[in-house]
C-alpha cells in the first residue's frame, strides 16, 4: 500500500482535489505548510502530467515508511547542499568561469570522464591565491533552501550524516563544522606558498569514490543498503545513490531522475523529511 505525497511552493486544493480523485484516495492530509499526504493512492498515468503543470512534487511512498527506520542520509554537496558549483566559482576569480563551467557541465551530464575533467578543470587554477577559497565560501557559498531543517531534521532522529563530494574539502570541511555534518569525504587542492599549483593531492574522489565512502561507513555503524537515504543531483552521484535504500533525485539531471526512488524539483531540500511519516 502507498500514499502519495504532494508538496511544492503552493498547493491549489483544486489540484489536491484532482490527484486524490484520479488516484481514489481515502483522505488527504496535511503534514508540513506546503505539503500534503493522500492515503492509499493508486498509481495513475495522468499524475505526473497534472504535477508538472501545477508546479509540484509528487513521490508515491509505503505505508508506514518512518524516518526512523534509517541510520545514514547521505548527500551531495555542490547544487545538492549548497546552491553553488565551487569550482566555478574559484574560476571566476581567474576569469574563466564560463569555461570551467563548460567542462563541469559536460562531467554532471556523463559525457566526461570525471577524474580526466576535474584535473583538466583543477590544472586551469594554477596560480590562484589560496584565500579566492575563503573569499567563496565567505562571499558566495549559499545553502540550498531547507537545507538546515533537513540537517536538524535528520539530527532529531539520530541519523547520522556523510557529505560527499568531487569538489574540495576546504568547502567540506567547514560545512561539517558549520553544520554539525558527522562525515565528509572530498578532494584536496595543493597548496605551495599561498597558490594553487593546479594539482590535487592523493587519490580522486569521483563518482565511485563517493560510493565506496558510503560503503565504508555504512559498514562502520553496522547498517544495510536498506537504512541509508542518498541525495543527489548529478550523474557522479549514481553509484553512491545506488547504495542507498532510499535515492532522492534533487533538481537533478535526467539521467539521475530515471535512476532514483523519487524526485524533488520544486520544494527544498527539507522536503526530503515529508517522504517519511
Amino acid at each position: 500500500m502507498s500514499n502519495l505525497v504532494i508538496q511544492g511552493a503552493e498547493v491549489a486544493t483544486a489540484d489536491l482535489k484532482a490527484l486524490a480523485k484520479l488516484t481514489d484516495g481515502k483522505r488527504i492530509e496535511r503534514i508540513g505548510p506546503n505539503a500534503f499526504r493522500i492515503d492509499e493512492a493508486q498509481p495513475h498515468g495522468d499524475v505526473t502530467a497534472l504535477c508538472a503543470r501545477a508546479q509540484l512534487d509528487h513521490a508515491y511512498v509505503p505505508t508506514g515508511r518512518r524516518l526512523t527506520d534509517f541510520g545514514l542520509a547521505v548527500m551531495d554537496m555542490d547544487s545538492t547542499l549548497i546552491s553553488i558549483e565551487c569550482i566555478d566559482e574559484i574560476a571566476d576569480m581567474q576569469g574563466i568561469k564560463a569555461e570551467v563551467a563548460a567542462i563541469t557541465a559536460a562531467a554532471m551530464r556523463g559525457e566526461l570522464d570525471y577524474a580526466q575533467s576535474l584535473r583538466r578543470r583543477v590544472q586551469l587554477l594554477a596560480g590562484l591565491d589560496e584565500d579566492a577559497l575563503e573569499r567563496v565560501y565567505r562571499d558566495r557559498l549559499q545553502l540550498t533552501p531547507g537545507a538546515e531543517r533537513l540537517l536538524k531534521g535528520l539530527r532529531a532522529q539520530r541519523i547520522r550524516t556523510l557529505l560527499v563530494s568531487g569538489g574540495f574539502d576546504f568547502f567540506t570541511e567547514r560545512l561539517k563544522a558549520r553544520l554539525a555534518i558527522d562525515f565528509t569525504c572530498a578532494n584536496r587542492l595543493e597548496v605551495v606558498g599561498g597558490k594553487l599549483t593546479g594539482r590535487l593531492l592523493g587519490e580522486i574522489v569521483d563518482a565511485h569514490g563517493k560510493a565506496a565512502e558510503l560503503v565504508r561507513i555504512r559498514a562502520s555503524l553496522g547498517l544495510t543498503r536498506s537504512q541509508v537515504i542518498g541525495i543527489g543531483d548529478g550523474a557522479n552521484d549514481l553509484p553512491f545513490l545506488q547504495e542507498s535504500g532510499v535515492s532522492i533525485a534533487f533538481r537533478a539531471k535526467p539521467a539521475v531522475r530515471q535512476a532514483t526512488t523519487h524526485c524533488l524539483d520544486y520544494v527544498g531540500l527539507d522536503g526530503v523529511l515529508n517522504l517519511f511519516e
